[in-house]
């Protein structure tokens, strides 16, 4: 049932979501939360606002250290939490995701004064994850349907690190994450 996975994923928030967040100055749930609230505050649908609630979900997922980047260790995470969200969540949710990361280095290679807005941190894990695109990367990135919604989740994302912002709880977002899952397809068991 589509509750079950709204159940996992918030028990990995209370399990892991306490863990800082990569050199920031919160920790992972107080990131994801605020950049959901961002969404919430932009006026973005509702399924870029679970995008933004989720998008660093694959951090919760891995079993890195939280400084893995320091130590040259790109940890994949839009694509572990891709991989797990796809499959309970529609594209609308989990493309953002997945391409959260590539709008980092698409934004950087579109726009100098891009660069300047990200935290060390981000600065850190760009070079990881491949540094800015090429001008053919970026023309393919463009072409893309979830584009401009993986865009405006960065955005989220890059302002969604102050350790003063009061932002709702976890559970507000329940009703919305259960509003977009998908039923859950019948075990081999069951049919």
């Amino acid at each position: 049932m589509s509750g079950g996975v709204v159940d996992e994923i918030f028990t990995r928030f209370e399990r892991a979501g306490e863990a800082l967040y990569i050199g920031e100055p919160v920790t992972v749930a107080e990131h994801m939360l605020q950049a959901a609230a961002l969404a919430e505050r932009d006026g973005a649908p509702p399924d870029l606002v679970a995008a933004a609630l989720l998008h660093d979900y694959g951090h919760l997922l891995t079993d890195l250290p939280e400084d893995a980047a320091e130590h040259g260790v790109d940890t994949r995470h839009e694509e572990l939490g891709f991989a797990f969200l796809e499959r309970s969540f529609p594209p609308t949710v989990t493309e953002p995701i997945r391409l959260h990361v590539a709008a980092k280095r698409y934004l950087v290679a579109i726009d100098p004064g891009y660069r300047d807005s990200l935290s060390p941190a981000s600065l850190l894990s760009l070079e990881l994850q491949g540094g800015p695109m090429t001008a053919e990367e970026a023309a393919l990135f463009e072409q893309g349907d979830h584009a401009l919604a993986a865009c405006r989740l960065r955005r989220y994302d890059d302002a969604a690190k102050d350790a003063a912002t009061d932002v709702p709880p976890l559970e507000t977002y329940r009703p919305l994450l259960l509003s977009l899952c998908r039923p859950a397809e019948p075990s081999a068991s069951s049919r």
